[in-house]
């Protein structure tokens, strides 16, 4: 069976309230009831949150460049991913993988990856694992429930998408990617789908009835990208 990628947030793993032990019990549990059916899984791990804190409490220290922030939320996506892999213990590879270009062989069922380099993020990795290990279509799972076609939490107005091509959604996330950005999917991650005629599902990661619906092919609440 081939892999399932997954680029989950970094709020979703470790929200700005903090842990949810209950929350990470369960999707544990999720993800290991999917193991038991014989798929395999690679996980990779965001920032969040806790990024953006660093990023800003560096920036107020002094100025930094891009380069520098972006290297704060590499190495934090690092701390996250590394929870995540000890979360899963002996079902896990033995450790977290940093380079997406770089293809391990194993007979765990589930890789654990963050952050590589400075220019874009954990999505973009996201996308180059998927290649990597013949995944057709990539789960990205954040704090929203659906892509709209402008940011619902400064436009009362704005409409959700439940099903969008890529060239209308890079129209809404532009070209270039920011450190601490947060965008409902990297801008560079998304040309690198487009091209590869990648699919992107988006959902709200905290919703495990929804993850449980994509992980079994369902219809869900949320948005396609394809």
């Amino acid at each position: 069976m081939s892999y399932k990628v997954l680029s989950i947030g970094g709020s979703i793993i470790i929200p700005p309230t903090g842990f949810d032990i209950n929350f990470l019990k369960k999707f544990r549990n999720l993800i290991l009831a999917e193991v038991k059916k014989g798929q395999k899984f690679v996980l990779v791990i965001g920032g969040g949150d806790t990024c953006r804190r660093y990023q800003k409490a560096l920036a107020g220290v002094k100025k930094l460049s891009n380069e520098e922030l972006d290297w704060m939320g590499i190495y934090t996506t690092h701390c996250n991913a590394e929870f995540v892999r000890l979360m899963f213990g002996d079902y896990a590879y033995a450790e977290v993988l940093k380079q997406p270009i770089k293809k391990v062989t194993t007979v765990k069922p589930i890789i654990i990856a963050g952050g590589w380099k400075p220019g874009w993020s954990t999505d973009y990795d996201a996308i180059q694992l998927g290649k990597m290990y013949g995944a057709k279509e990539v789960v990205n799972l954040s704090n929203i429930d659906y892509v709209y076609d402008k940011d619902p939490r400064q436009y009362s107005d704005a409409k959700k998408l439940e099903q969008i091509s890529w060239a209308e959604f890079k129209k809404i996330v532009g070209d270039k990617w920011l450190p601490g950005a947060n965008w409902p999917f990297d801008p560079i991650a998304s040309k690198i789908a487009s091209k590869e005629k990648m699919v992107v599902k988006f959902a709200k990661g905290t919703d495990l009835v929804t993850v449980k619906k994509i992980l079994s092919g369902k219809k869900f609440n949320g948005t396609v990208i394809c």
